[in-house]
């Protein structure tokens, strides 16, 4: 260690020779000389914001090597691949090299020729590891996506809990240096007590990244067509990263994009090595433009040129969603963050929640309901980021949709006044949940054993839904009167600041939330600035009742609603274009499209409409290798169940891929299995009902047959219609 008045000269001396900066970033230079004294640190700093760079001098100053825990595969090889370059010894031990490679890094280590280690948290704990690790002088212990300790982390990873204990009994007291991009103030709490350096120093960057511009759009019934405009609208050659939350949609997004000549590869855990590094270096190296990927791609990729960010899935927390679009615009060009809504994802994740544990459950639930609450308000993107992290940002910040489009505003002192009163009759002591039962004077033993029906406050928000006044809540937080709980999360707490409002109050602007009701032909009008043909719409449906009528079928057997919708933004004139309209194939097409494009040919050349074929995207064939399977297997007259086992997937999730196939023109054959779960005086009875309303309105549906009949069995009956009238 060289003497503390020249440290500094060193520092940059190393930082010269090592990397060629001649100038350090913020706090890296204070970082740097703390860990170098021996001390503790935890670096909280955002994504581009040069973490690595923070333990990466200290070991190369230090005798000895650096330990770095890292969670990916991927972002360790990305690391040392880059370190390699600039002739630093660098290395990784992972499951991915062979025992001879191990060996070989073993002995370089023992030689003291590596300068830095890579290792999972999974490899520090096996005991043949830490035996090696023993023989090894360490430096340091860095602990990267220190995120991944808590449980209130968006990638909790239990290994990383054991990160302590086991390097204090094998390794004895080294220097531990926690780095994050994404902590909130209670899993900053977490990281220190479990990684028992309660002491460190904490160097905390600001979160807010000034080049990033974050919207949220509803996700269309057509979102594969609003991806492909979206990206199409991104100057050709852009790079981009597309977040799903399975790998089959990973693949599937990916398939999509190629056919509409967009460069894309999928990224996830379930493809093999060799393709996995493969399609992440193509990317790096700029041979594709997209990559699709689950939340495993991108930590610790140090591409600098990600144009743009898309969530098409709603993300499960603010932190995950945070990290993701901080992988946008490390060179600090501007660049976008696009998070496509949909309440039908929101109840996906909850579903897949509740196969949870009690403890993880509860804590998914929140961590959801979070992004929820930033997708549905209208206040500044930024300024909720930062507050979730503990930051404020007090103006808007004029670089989001919200702050750009304004949505509507109302005067909000008197009801943010009910609301701390509420808080403060209660003693404090109230969930979110039970402040809104309270304001809407809504009793349960609970309410009565505590006698709140009897505050002054109690009912006197009945007015107003749940979600307006979690609305309100939300933004009495933003507004700094009210605070969570540390440790139980849903409950309120007056501010210092809430205090002084209760005894003066003063105007304050609440912005109303968003209510996303995207219709099924939204992609369209969005991509051409204008609304459905109305008058096109009544000819097309007057159309549709006169074919249906001579054909003695109900009209929504020729064509459903949202294809007629569709039809009026995109003018379809050939059979081929049809084909591509929501809901339709080549086969219906042909069936039933011939006036269909008569007619719209005729309207476009009397109103002097210039069509619009350029907007029209082709969607991945519906006979994918999924859905030809199914096909040939009804057509093979299998068993649904058997099918289902056969996917890995529920009967439900069946039923919805058999319905989209019947939706798209094929005609299935399901007389088999009907057969042998209804007898044939109720399947006609079905049939008949299918038959006679004139609305494809499966709620409608229940509510007239659910009294006899299974609601599966009422969907597979539609089925079995559509395709016998309709295909």
């Amino acid at each position: 260690m060289k003497p503390p008045s020249t440290i500094a000269t060193y520092i940059y001396a190393k930082l010269k020779q090592a990397f060629g900066y001649t100038t350090f970033r913020k706090e890296q230079e204070a970082i740097i000389q703390h860990v170098l004294a021996g001390q503790n640190a935890f670096v909280i700093m955002p994504t581009g914001g040069g973490k690595s760079l923070c333990y990466q001098i200290p070991a190369l100053m230090q005798e000895g090597l650096a330990l770095i825990i890292s969670p990916l595969i991927a972002l360790m090889k990305n690391q040392v691949d880059q370190l390699q370059a600039l002739g630093i010894n660098a290395s990784f031990l992972n499951s991915t090299l062979t025992a001879k490679a191990v060996a070989t890094i073993k002995n370089e280590a023992l030689m003291g020729k590596i300068k830095l280690l890579y290792v999972a948290p999974e490899t520090l704990v096996k005991e043949d590891k830490l035996n090696f690790f023993k023989q090894v002088k360490i430096s340091l212990i860095a602990v990267d996506e220190a995120h991944c300790i808590s449980d209130w982390g968006h990638d909790f990873r239990p290994e990383y809990r054991n990160i302590t204990s086991v390097s204090r009994a094998y390794l004895g007291k080294i220097p531990i240096m926690a780095l994050t991009a994404t902590a909130t103030p209670r899993v900053q709490l977490d990281i220190l007590r479990n990684l028992e350096i309660t002491d460190a120093k904490i160097f905390k960057s600001s979160f807010n990244r000034t080049n990033l511009y974050y919207e949220i759009q509803p996700k269309d019934q057509q979102s594969e067509k609003q991806l492909v405009k979206f990206i199409k609208t991104q100057p050709q050659g852009s790079s981009g990263i597309v977040y799903c939350q399975s790998r089959k949609q990973v693949e599937e997004i990916a398939a999509v994009l190629e056919i509409n000549n967009i460069q894309a590869a999928p990224y996830h855990a379930g493809l093999e090595t060799i393709t996995r590094i493969k399609n992440q270096d193509a990317f790096l190296q700029k041979e594709v433009a997209i990559i699709v990927a689950t939340i495993a791609f991108g930590m610790g990729i140090d591409k600098r040129d990600v144009r743009f960010i898309i969530h098409y899935d709603i993300p499960k927390s603010l932190e995950g969603y945070y990290q993701e679009t901080g992988r946008a615009g490390r060179d600090g060009l501007p660049s976008i963050c696009l998070m496509l809504y949909s309440a039908v994802d929101v109840f996906r994740i909850e579903r897949l929640n509740k196969t949870k544990p009690s403890q993880e459950r509860e804590t998914a639930k929140a961590l959801l309901e979070e992004v929820q609450s930033y997708a549905l308000s209208g206040v500044c993107r930024r300024k909720q980021l930062l507050h979730y992290f503990g930051e404020a940002y007090e103006k808007s910040c004029g670089y989001c949709d919200n702050c750009q489009t304004s949505p509507a505003s109302y005067e909000g002192s008197e009801l943010l006044m009910l609301l701390i009163r509420t808080v403060q009759q209660t003693q404090e002591r109230l969930d979110i949940n039970q402040i809104i039962n309270v304001l809407q004077g809504i009793s349960d033993p609970y309410t009565e054993a505590q006698q709140y029906q009897y505050l002054s406050t109690f009912g006197q928000g009945k007015g107003q839904d749940q979600a307006f006044w979690r609305s309100v809540i939300r933004q009495s937080l933003l507004h700094g009167l009210l605070v969570k709980n540390m440790k139980h999360i849903h409950v309120l707490h007056i501010t210092t600041q809430g205090r002084a409002f209760l005894s003066k109050s003063y105007p304050i602007t609440l912005v109303e939330d968003h209510v996303y009701q995207p219709s099924p032909g939204n992609a369209e009008s969005m991509a051409i600035g204008k609304v459905y043909d109305q008058t096109l719409l009544d000819r097309l449906k007057k159309l549709r009742a006169s074919i249906a009528q001579a054909k003695g079928i109900p009209s929504y057997t020729v064509f459903q609603d949202a294809s007629l919708e569709a039809m009026t933004l995109v003018y379809p004139i050939t059979l081929a274009d049809l084909a591509q309209v929501i809901g339709l194939n080549i086969g219906k097409a042909e069936k039933f499209g011939t006036p269909f494009i008569q007619l719209i040919q005729k309207y476009v050349e009397d109103n002097n409409i210039v069509t619009r074929s350029d907007i029209l995207v082709k969607s991945k064939a519906h006979k994918s290798k999924d859905k030809v399977y199914i096909i040939q297997q009804i057509d093979r007259k299998i068993n649904l169940e058997e099918i289902a086992e056969s996917q890995l997937q529920s009967m439900e999730s069946l039923i919805e891929d058999i319905e989209q196939i019947c939706h798209s023109g094929v005609k299935l054959n399901l007389n088999y299995y009907m057969d042998t779960i209804l007898p044939k005086e109720q399947q006609q009875e079905i049939y008949d009902y299918f038959m006679k309303t004139q609305e494809d309105d499966l709620q409608k549906a229940y509510k007239a047959l659910g009294s006899r009949y299974e609601k599966e069995d009422i969907r597979l009956m539609r089925i079995k219609f559509l395709s016998e009238v309709a295909n």
